[in-house]
């Protein structure tokens, strides 16, 4: 019971035959279609050029206050990350974060004896703040 093995001719076996071209050969191109190719490339290039001026004086008339509040979001946003690394850069110089600690602590304690010991002057310090007040909400102070 052996199994039959059949063998296959070498004549019905068919190599596949792989056709190769030259290296570096090139499909042949005619001048005239190449050249009206770049110039519509460039004429279509010219056209949008030549109208960018046009929409975007149109676009950023169009969008202006979103565009500034934009500009102001990513300003103000900037401007904090800048603040912060300048605070971040001076407290590690070695004297300068006690130095400004014992400024802030004087601060504070002359704050106190001067607006919040007596009464006098606590009255003193709300007037101040309410005139700042109207100052920032625009009413006009006499």
């Amino acid at each position: 019971m052996e199994p039959e093995v059949k063998e296959m001719e070498a004549s019905t076996v068919e190599t596949p035959t792989i056709k190769m071209d030259e290296a570096g050969t090139l499909a042949p191109v005619s001048s005239n279609s190449s050249s009206e190719q770049w110039r519509e490339i460039a004429d279509k290039t010219y056209s949008v050029l030549a109208s960018l001026p046009e929409y975007l004086g149109r676009f950023f008339s169009e969008y202006r206050k979103p565009l500034v509040t934009v500009g102001l979001i990513f300003g103000s946003i900037v401007s904090v990350k800048l603040t912060l690394a300048l605070l971040g850069a001076i407290n590690d110089v070695p004297l300068l974060q006690p130095t400004f600690e014992l400024v802030g602590l004087g601060y504070s304690i002359w704050f106190v004896y001067r607006y919040l010991l007596k009464a006098s002057n606590r009255e003193e310090l709300g007037q101040e703040f309410n005139k700042l007040k109207d100052q920032v909400v625009g009413r006009v102070t006499q």
